[in-house]
């Protein structure tokens, strides 16, 4: 039981720590498209996230994939740039299919931001043969700090159109731009050329 908490409180704090802020900032830019109405979207996005990110942990912990840090390093950013991008270029369009985008960005880019956390990993596991169990623990971990963002931005979003107007264009706009913002910078301090 002991191991269970270490390694599920490995994978919450893996996404909530704000000093790596850039998990977080996925999350802001692949939620805010949706609302409460579209729950199960989100709890599919959420799910997608985990599942990439869990199969590369995984392809690299057993020595199948191993790419160059500094490409994934520079990549983590990118994704959360681009997905703030194409926020941004349909915000003014419907949303409908919108959501699916995001859902298969949200299964793609968590591929890569698995790759980014892999070798703290390994050093995590260490020598262990049982490396499944472990990871399975850091992947609920992980899942239920995705849900506490993504709530937090369905919350944030909801109150700022009900209580203060703030139309769902204007949320997606904004907050897009802000992370991407970041994001830019997050990418210029990675290059890797």
């Amino acid at each position: 039981m002991n191991e269970f908490i270490l390694y599920f409180k490995m994978g919450l704090y893996h996404v909530l720590d704000f000093v790596a802020y850039d998990h977080i900032l996925f999350l802001i830019v692949l939620a805010v498209i949706f609302s409460f109405h579209q729950f199960k979207k989100v709890v599919w996005l959420v799910t997608l996230f985990t599942i990439g990110h869990s199969v590369t942990l995984a392809l690299s912990a057993y020595g199948i994939l191993s790419v160059k840090m500094d490409l994934i390093e520079f990549l983590i950013p990118l994704t959360i740039c681009v997905t703030g991008i194409v926020n941004v270029v349909t915000a003014k369009k419907s949303t409908s299919g919108k959501e699916n985008t995001n859902l298969i960005l949200g299964l793609v880019f968590g591929c890569i931001h698995g790759l980014g956390f892999s070798n703290y990993f390994k050093m995590m596991i260490g020598k262990e043969e049982d490396k499944l169990l472990p990871l399975l623990e850091f992947a609920l971990g992980i899942e239920a700090a995705q849900v506490i963002i993504v709530l937090a931005v369905l919350i944030l979003g909801n109150i700022l159109h009900y209580f203060f107007n703030v139309t769902k264009r204007d949320w997606v706009m904004v907050c897009s731009s802000i992370v991407i913002g970041f994001s830019l910078q997050m990418m210029f301090n990675r290059i890797f050329w």
